[in-house]
């Protein structure tokens, strides 16, 4: 998706920079939807930024709790308890894949929502910066 992005903006600045035109040649309602093309192109990629971010759970890990994620075994190893941590979670593996799959879900829902952001802003300035020059 930033890709195609980048592909987009690439090709309006190609086609443009080719025939010495800028946008101080439009008119002014001509001027505000080219801007807020770019504006919405700009929105695109930090939400699309934003969805490819890494993103990890809190790191809540205690003694008595299972590990989910490497930041809990990180955590356990540093409080010296990763042999006891581990029959913990042998224990009790079904708290241990609760605990995870909340946290997947969490992590997943968040991606999703900047994803869907992002499409929506590109969809945005990819139909406005065509239509500030047939404005004019």
């Amino acid at each position: 998706l930033v890709a195609a992005l980048g592909v987009t903006a690439g090709v309006f600045t190609g086609l443009l920079s080719g025939r010495n035109w800028s946008p101080g040649e439009l008119s002014a309602p001509g001027a505000v939807v080219w801007w807020a093309g770019t504006a919405a192109l700009a929105l695109s990629l930090g939400a699309l930024l934003l969805a490819v971010l890494p993103r990890y759970d809190t790191g809540s890990w205690a003694a008595g709790r299972p590990l989910c994620y490497f930041g809990d075994i990180q955590q356990a190893v540093r409080a010296g308890r990763l042999a006891e941590a581990l029959a913990d979670t042998d224990r009790d593996p079904t708290a241990g894949l609760l605990a995870a799959l909340t946290a997947t879900s969490r992590i997943a829902a968040s991606k999703h929502r900047w994803i869907r952001s992002g499409l929506i802003a590109y969809c945005a300035g990819a139909f406005l910066l065509p239509a500030a020059p047939l404005i004019g």
